[in-house]
């Protein structure tokens, strides 16, 4: 009897220990992947069935406040999206509106891309959302890499459950697979480029794919990227999408 009882403790303790390292890899992926500020220049290739499109950006981000304004082609130059908190505007220059993106509007296509609005909006750190639980090691794309199993904590979320391969050795996601409350795998991103900036590693290429549609998902490749760099903050106001 005593002997089953050391048995059950010691399994108990193996559980919390593979727990508590678990969500102790996801505050590392945080301290690689968030900051107070982040000045971001990227290029978005959507690759549809038959061509793709290429597009540019500037944006501004500050906790959960954020300013994108695309900067090419012609077509979509002037375009900007504003996102204050919970709530989104986007400013067409082609139509000389803004309007706001809120309830079943917020699953819809990012400029014909494979993210949508609610992708956007999600700017919390991984740990203050999701509770992680670890289900073995594998190797992915050459590297070494935790593969988690993310459950979040709370209702507010665009995807309740995700799967995340973690390199090992840099502590940023190389692939995560989200999944409806169905368990239906919606959307894979797989993340590459890799780079030492300002002493965290950093993906400076990700590719996003909508598991529900054709094509070969879109292309978000930062050309620069600064952190924790003071921002105006008039530029966080309705003012600066005109």
């Amino acid at each position: 009897m005593k002997t089953y009882y050391f048995s059950v403790i010691c399994l108990l303790s193996t559980i919390t220990l593979t727990a508590q390292d678990a969500n102790r890899i996801l505050q590392g992926i945080d301290r690689n992947m968030s900051s107070e500020t982040q000045i971001v220049e990227a290029t978005m290739i959507v690759h549809g069935r038959r061509n793709s499109r290429t597009m540019t950006s500037r944006s501004f981000i500050e906790g959960a406040n954020s300013f994108t304004e695309y900067l090419s082609p012609a077509r979509e130059a002037g375009t900007k999206m504003l996102k204050l908190g919970a709530e989104m505007w986007i400013f067409s220059p082609s139509t000389d509106r803004t309007i706001m993106i809120s309830g079943h509007m917020m699953r819809q296509s990012v400029m014909g891309s494979d993210l949508s609005y609610e992708d956007m909006m999600e700017d919390r750190k991984l740990s203050e959302v999701y509770t992680a639980t670890m289900l073995g090691r594998e190797h992915y794309d050459d590297r070494d890499c935790f593969v988690l199993l993310l459950t979040a904590k709370t209702d507010d979320v665009a995807y309740p459950t995700q799967k995340m391969w973690v390199d090992v050795e840099r502590m940023v996601p190389l692939k995560q697979e989200l999944y409806a409350r169905s368990g239906q795998l919606l959307k894979r991103i797989t993340l590459s480029d890799v780079r030492r900036i300002d002493n965290r590693w950093f993906p400076m290429k990700m590719n996003y794919k909508d598991m529900l549609n054709d094509g070969n998902g879109t292309d978000w490749i930062i050309t620069n990227i600064q952190f924790n760099q003071r921002i105006d903050p008039l530029i966080f106001s309705k003012a600066s999408l005109r």
